[in-house]
């Protein structure tokens, strides 16, 4: 199907249990706080730990009737690297847009993996990130934020503000995991790598 007008359209790869499919819905949240009308869900195929999984945002000013999946992204996200390797991670992705990817490397080493995609490539370590804020690797928290600043389909300061109501909401008693992923957040948005 063909995408309406100002439509933005995010397809995230990741493995079960990386949060992949949360970072999805949560940017759905984000975005419809900011009056937008979206779509965001999950493909399922087999539900286990590791297997790999995809999961869409559809994001416009206007109503959307178009309800499929998502052949033809402006953004893709790849939340686990080794995914690089095994799935089609730019099949059908524009080359006026961005491939975000869970790195250790330089856009410029990741390009040389993507088969000869020539749209923009961005990198950050989210793991790195998760561990240092989080103690744990959640990669999806610092993946999440490093869509919003290369998609651009909420303005920073709004979806910071709006994290933070939710992550408020959700651990009112565990203020150190309110701080922690907010500083997750913050540290993607100033470390993603562009090439």
């Amino acid at each position: 199907m063909k995408k309406q007008g100002n439509t933005v359209e995010i397809r995230w790869h990741g493995r079960g249990g990386q949060g992949a499919k949360t970072a999805c819905l949560l940017l759905a949240d984000v975005a419809f706080s900011s009056g937008k009308q979206v779509q965001g869900f999950p493909e399922y195929g087999p539900e286990r730990m590791g297997a790999p999984i995809t999961a869409y945002n559809r994001i416009s000013d206007d109503k959307n009737s178009v309800h499929s999946n998502i052949y033809h992204p402006d953004y893709v996200v790849v939340v686990d690297e080794t995914l690089l390797h095994t799935v089609d991670v730019t099949s059908g992705l524009s080359e006026d847009g961005a491939i975000i990817v869970n790195s250790t490397r330089e856009p410029a080493e990741v390009r040389s993996l993507l088969g000869g995609y020539k749209g923009k490539v961005c990198t950050v370590d989210a793991e790195k990130i998760s561990v240092e804020t989080l103690g744990k690797n959640f990669p999806n928290t610092p993946m999440l934020a490093a869509a919003v600043k290369i998609s651009n389909v909420v303005e920073n300061h709004k979806f910071l503000h709006d994290m933070e109501s939710s992550f408020k909401h959700k651990f009112a008693s565990k203020p150190y995991v309110i701080d922690g992923n907010m500083k997750a957040l913050r540290m993607s948005m100033d470390q993603v790598k562009v090439g």
